[in-house]
């Protein structure tokens, strides 16, 4: 179902080495790979001689010495956080304690909805609850460096408070998990919401920049005509689902197994989470029915 997003999957970035991505943007690759970190999480340093780090990654003391190593000679004055999943935040409290350079980011770590009772969060591991940004950014605030300017762009979906950045008066834009060149992004609640998700995608299609740099895999090019893609593919995920319970009542194991053809069984769960997602959203749009009148990992779903 995302044979038509023309995924990029040849990324040969060697982990711990700084590479220049465009004028004035270094990328350093963590040595993470895995089934929803592709071949690890791209921190990036933005500017000459007076940085900032994008994202500090995983919590690795190598990654954080190919870091520092990368920097040597400059100094750190700022760290933005696109969102605080810990593959993009494991290394900041090194990196922090290291360059005594302020925080930026949307806020701390929470879930785009309340929990319902007797809920369990499965995604309570992979998110740090314990973080708190020095200065907390809103939709639209400009942060400037020495030659450079940063401005927020709130993109909620795959987290609550995942932030793009855009670099001013460029074409480029540090998007973290929100789009990738080589995968979808995995929309998981209650960490994150479906809805918010597809506004977030459709906000960036109506941005300028046309150059996305992710925190995981290759720059993505041609970002618009990339995010139409995306947008389709989720809607086709959506008619696919509506498709399997057209056939009847459906628990969410079942209708992954029915949409989601030759899936790696290590991205089962992810899939379970992100049919949730969808399904979440229909069931507010009034689409979908399930037991109790609210969406439930192990719910049974009808077509409203």
């Amino acid at each position: 179902m995302a044979d038509d997003i023309p995924f990029d999957r040849q990324f040969d970035a060697t982990p711990g080495v700084a590479e220049r991505v465009r004028a004035g943007v270094r990328r350093v690759l963590a040595d993470n790979p895995g089934p929803f970190t592709f071949t690890g999480t791209c921190s990036y340093i933005l500017g000459e001689g007076e940085v900032a780090i994008i994202d500090p990654g995983p919590d690795d003391a190598r990654h954080v010495a190919a870091l520092l190593d990368a920097v040597r000679g400059e100094t750190v004055t700022h760290i933005f956080v696109t969102h605080t999943h810990r593959d993009h935040v494991g290394a900041l409290e090194a990196l922090r304690a290291a360059t005594d350079a302020p925080v930026h980011a949307e806020g701390p770590h929470r879930p785009a909805r309340p929990l319902r009772m007797g809920e369990v969060n499965p995604l309570d591991a992979s998110g740090d609850r314990d973080f708190r940004p020095d200065v907390r950014l809103a939709d639209g605030d400009v942060v400037e460096g020495r030659g450079w300017a940063l401005r927020a762009v709130a993109t909620p979906g795959h987290t609550a408070n995942h932030m793009a950045f855009a670099i001013e008066g460029t074409d480029t834009l540090f998007v973290g998990d929100h789009v990738m060149a080589w995968s979808t992004s995995i929309v998981a609640p209650p960490d994150g919401a479906m809805s918010d998700y597809m506004d977030s995608l459709r906000k960036l299609r109506a941005r300028p920049e046309t150059l996305y740099l992710p925190g995981h895999g290759g720059p993505v090019r041609d970002a618009h005509a990339f995010v139409e893609r995306y947008l389709r593919h989720r809607e086709a995920r959506e008619t696919a689902i509506l498709r399997a319970l057209s056939r009847g009542p459906m628990h969410i194991p079942e209708i992954v197994r029915s949409i989601y053809i030759g899936l790696d069984p290590r991205l089962a769960g992810a899939a379970g989470l992100s049919t949730l997602a969808h399904l979440e959203d229909l069931v507010a749009r009034g689409a979908v029915v399930t037991e109790g009148g609210v969406a439930a990992l192990d719910g049974e779903f009808a077509l409203g």
